[in-house]
């Protein structure tokens, strides 16, 4: 059995790759970087790492790689695969959508004995990979895209694992928590096909999706922007604050609450998974930097995302909502000079003033109870927080 992944980084090496190998398939990365996909080529393996007491160690083998350039050698990989897999990151899915056309168009020009393809977007979002399909299909021929869609299955899916950045004294190996999950929904899934050994196989992926959003992503970026207003430059260090920890529980506990009224998880259960989570997040064999976490906050903050869009359910459910309304505010002082994201957030609250931030990108209307308490909180937070250089907070005029 045959598997292509596109992405030779942390949760493709870390987390998708090994699954794979695992499961029987020989596992071709695709990737840009040459040195890792000639390291790939020439050892078949690597080794993996997992971040406990005891540091376990394991080795991935029937590993190959091909570099993303080589158009030629990954469309004839793509042909003879069984499933193809991708951790790009959302955004860079369209860069690769045109060389997956080419392979799926090169496997389906000989219409007979085809096997199944499927194609799974390993992507920390809902629906990539149904986003991948369309970008895919933008690059194909009609005829193609009728045969495709008989032939060939892009199911969605939800992935988790924490792979912080890392350098190892060999640039293969990869340090892994030692949780996972990795959830399909068979309603997405076409013909015979080889059932990926670890993977949660379920009738309905949105409940797991949001469960994971809701839980992991929120609670994991509201420790870091939580412990960057307080000068901490690790989650593991901002954890072993009890303030802090205090704040993300009750963060999930509102997320919680949500998840429970919207899905029926049941209560005991989800409060269970919420301190596994709070677990995984004060692991001591992590050194996961909050710069890496708090990235990216106009993407964090919005209207869909891991803060804005449960704040506002809850809101509209009559849930609580104030640890929400500090993680936002706090996520609205990220200013991490080497993060373009953060450099242009606060450009535009200096230059255009809160209250429109909060209007245009995080999509709350002005007349929104939760837009005025966003305001609150963070003008609260020029006296009550120290800033993450060690300066505090320039709060002398208020922002409206």
């Amino acid at each position: 059995m045959r598997a292509v992944h596109f992405g030779a980084g942390s949760i493709g090496r870390g987390f998708i790759g090994p699954m794979l190998s695992d499961s029987g398939y020989n596992v071709c990365f695709v990737g840009r970087n040459k040195s890792k996909i000639a390291q790939l080529q020439n050892r078949g393996q690597y080794p993996v790492t997992l971040a406990n007491k005891d540091r376990d160690s394991f080795i991935v083998d029937n590993v190959t790689a091909i570099n993303l350039n080589d158009t030629e050698d990954v469309t004839k990989a793509i042909a003879e695969a069984e499933i193809v897999t991708t951790a790009v990151g959302i955004s860079a899915l369209k860069d690769i959508a045109g060389t997956i056309a080419q392979g799926i168009e090169r496997r389906l020009i000989n219409h007979r004995n085809l096997k199944p393809l499927h194609i799974i977007a390993c992507e920390n979002g809902i629906g990539s990979s149904q986003k991948l399909k369309k970008s895919v299909y933008r690059h194909m021929k009609q005829s193609f895209k009728e045969l495709a869609d008989r032939n060939v299955a892009f199911p969605n899916a939800m992935v988790d694992r924490i792979v912080p950045v890392q350098k190892n004294t060999d640039s293969l190996e990869i340090l892994v928590e030692p949780f996972s999950e990795w959830v399909i929904p068979r309603s997405g899934m076409i013909g015979n096909y080889n059932e990926i050994k670890g993977v949660h196989y379920v009738d309905s992926l949105a409940p797991y999706l949001e469960r994971k959003l809701y839980t992991v992503n929120t609670g994991h970026c509201s420790a870091a922007y939580f412990g960057y207003l307080e000068g901490y430059t690790s989650i593991q260090e901002a954890m072993s604050d009890p303030a802090i920890r205090a704040r993300v529980r009750g963060v999930l506990k509102e997320t919680g609450t949500l998840l429970v009224h919207l899905y029926g998880f049941e209560p005991l259960e989800h409060a269970r998974y919420i301190e596994k989570m709070m677990e995984r997040f004060t692991n001591p064999n992590f050194n996961d930097k909050i710069t890496r976490v708090a990235r990216s906050p106009l993407r964090k903050l919005s209207p869909n995302d891991r803060l804005i869009k449960p704040a506002m359910l809850a809101h509209e459910l009559g849930f609580e909502t104030s640890h929400l309304v500090l993680a936002i505010a706090s996520a609205l002082y990220f200013d991490y000079e080497k993060d373009p994201e953060a450099v242009e957030l606060q450009a535009d609250i200096r230059n255009l003033g809160l209250s429109e931030v909060i209007a245009t990108h995080l999509k709350i209307p002005t007349e929104h109870p939760l837009h005025g308490r966003i305001i609150l909180e963070y003008n609260t937070m020029c006296i009550k927080y120290p800033h993450s250089n060690g300066q505090t907070v320039n709060c002398k005029t208020p922002y409206f």
